[in-house]
């Protein structure tokens, strides 16, 4: 099969999670609002190509007509972690809700992984609750200030902006009704999970 760009990565994974979910396939006008497009005619062009690179097959006549190809029902791509338990395994099985068919090539670096975004902290840097962030694996010695990260502080998992001097780090949000997460690396426990390298935002179902 053909490789997606990111946009149709989205839109195949919103397909696959409202299949899972309603166990039907979704509309034509569900997909209109849920991303935004402005005519059913765009829904309908990204279906179409979705279809000739192998992922989906359309039935005409029903409005439900949009099928999963075998190879697109699988679950392949990047794993996809969820809430994630203080103290736990950022990858642990437990906090797995499954893969979306993303290439991690789609992201400049690669992603490791995905996150599902908790919160409204980083809002003004875009990042909203229900986001998904393509995350890739990084040591806290190659970090630059002002990366987003994914971060653990004594236990505690939280997706922030980078900025260290010495052994004084700050973890900063993009929400002035955040307070930044002080880390002393002499007396807290800090893990870096890896750097943010991209954002999935899989349309709402309406």
């Amino acid at each position: 099969m053909d490789e997606l760009t990111l946009r149709q990565a989205e839109i195949l994974a919103w397909i696959r999670a409202r299949m899972a979910e309603d166990s039907l396939p979704p509309t034509r006008a569900e997909l209109m609002r849920a991303f935004a497009f402005r005519s059913p005619n765009a829904a309908e062009s990204h279906l179409r190509v979705l279809a000739r690179k192998g992922y989906i097959l359309l039935q005409s006549g029903t409005a439900r007509g949009i099928r999963l190809c075998a190879s697109a029902a699988e679950e392949i791509g990047l794993p996809l972690i969820g809430r994630v338990a203080a103290g736990q395994p950022m990858l642990a099985d437990e906090f797995r809700e499954g893969s979306l068919p993303v290439d991690p090539r789609l992201f400049s670096p690669g992603a490791d992984y995905l996150l599902r975004v908790q919160g409204m902290s980083m809002r003004d840097a875009g990042v909203l609750d229900g986001d998904i962030l393509a995350v890739r694996h990084e040591a806290a010695l190659t970090l630059q200030n002002g990366q987003m990260v994914v971060a653990r502080v004594n236990g505690e998992v939280t997706v922030k902006r980078w900025k260290r001097d010495g052994d004084q780090v700050w973890l900063l949000p993009e929400n002035p009704d955040f307070l930044p997460i002080s880390v002393d690396l002499q007396r807290d426990n800090l893990m870096i999970e890896g750097v943010v390298v991209g954002l999935l935002r899989i349309g709402a179902k309406l």
